[in-house]
């Protein structure tokens, strides 16, 4: 019986494309003081194309942390400091209007009604993690939110997981990961949770079949698949 499902967010519970190509864009441009050449160097380093607003396939925006993004940026910003430029990313990226992937509160209201554990394993910073879940109205589903930035390490490694295993006391055997990328799936796999694949992200069915246990359209199929297992009874309340 699963009983904890645990969520990515960008690419998960919200569109990766639809939400992050144009903040990329603005923020890059906002970075060089509108200097279009200065902008599309800095887009390059962070593996992102500023005319086609297209994230190449390893690009750092899609997978890195905020630090890691500063770390490809600071050069091309003399005399700024990598907190202070995080601090402004990081205002920047909680301001973002977020596109659902699906609409939110039924779906996660379905499953915490369910009895289901559930939270949220970002490689974003928890500050604007918990604004972009504020803003759709559905932290309180979440029985925690942990970022990047909370002392657990990122993603692909574990850290993230084992610590919501640790503070909840769930079953890795009884958990499962939902998430757009590859990371997601080497991080589960890592914590020894199941893992489900969804195609709202960048990463495509090829990439994430060989590392799930189900690739989905979206996270609307996932009450199906809980219930299509054979080992999981989940009873609604």
């Amino acid at each position: 019986m699963i009983d904890t499902v645990l969520f990515d967010k960008d690419g998960t519970l919200f569109d990766f494309r639809a939400t992050w190509g144009g903040w990329a864009a603005s923020f890059l441009l906002d970075l060089s003081s509108d200097d279009p050449v200065k902008a599309a160097k800095m887009a390059r380093s962070v593996g992102f194309d500023l005319q086609d607003r297209r994230f190449e396939e390893d690009s750092v925006l899609i997978s890195g942390t905020p630090g890691d993004i500063v770390r490809r940026l600071l050069p091309h910003v003399p005399g700024v400091s990598a907190a202070g430029l995080v601090s402004r990313m990081n205002v920047m990226a909680a301001a973002v209007a977020q596109h659902e992937a699906v609409p939110l509160k039924p779906l996660l209201r379905d499953l915490h009604g369910r009895g289901l554990r559930l939270g949220v394993i970002t490689n974003d910073a928890r500050a604007p993690a918990l604004a972009h879940l504020g803003a759709a109205g559905v932290v309180p589903f979440f029985d925690h939110v942990i970022g990047s930035d909370c002392g657990f390490g990122q993603k692909p490694g574990p850290g993230q997981i084992l610590a919501f295993l640790e503070m909840t006391g769930a079953d890795p055997a009884r958990t499962v990961m939902v998430g757009d990328a590859p990371h997601d799936m080497i991080a589960a796999r890592a914590a020894g949770c199941r893992r489900v694949a969804v195609l709202t992200g960048l990463a495509t069915r090829a990439q994430l079949a060989p590392m799930a246990s189900a690739v989905l359209a979206d996270i609307s199929g996932l009450p199906g698949w809980l219930e299509s297992r054979s080992e999981t009874r989940i009873d609604a309340a």
